[in-house]
């Protein structure tokens, strides 16, 4: 599959990577990074994975033109091996940077 490299300011839709306190990696997809980060910390909304951990760090994060763009990323993410996905965190399609330089807030 061809990755587009999609502006950060015109993605409706993100797939995301967070390291979390047990060293695992959740892979996810939202279209309101802020929102999303803020419910696996404190809300019953975020993803059942983060019962018993907690998520630590947003390593990965990749602009998507739809949903279906977006949850078939995903799903490709989650088969990959974690060498595979400490690989991914790398590559230049990872937007994270540039989304935090545009502005993206993550609290705690």
């Amino acid at each position: 599959m061809v990755q587009k490299n999609i502006a950060v300011d015109e993605s409706p839709w993100w797939v995301y990577i967070i390291l979390s306190s047990d060293n695992s990696y959740y892979t996810g997809i939202t279209v309101d990074m802020a929102r999303r980060w803020n419910e696996h910390l404190h809300s019953p909304k975020g993803a059942k994975f983060f019962r018993g951990r907690k998520p630590k760090q947003l390593v990965y994060l990749q602009a998507c033109e739809n949903r279906s763009v977006a949850s078939s990323r995903e799903a490709a993410i989650k088969k990959l091996s974690r060498i595979n996905k400490i690989k991914l965190l790398a590559d230049p399609i990872n937007q994270l940077k540039k989304a935090l330089d545009q502005g993206l807030v993550l609290t705690d």
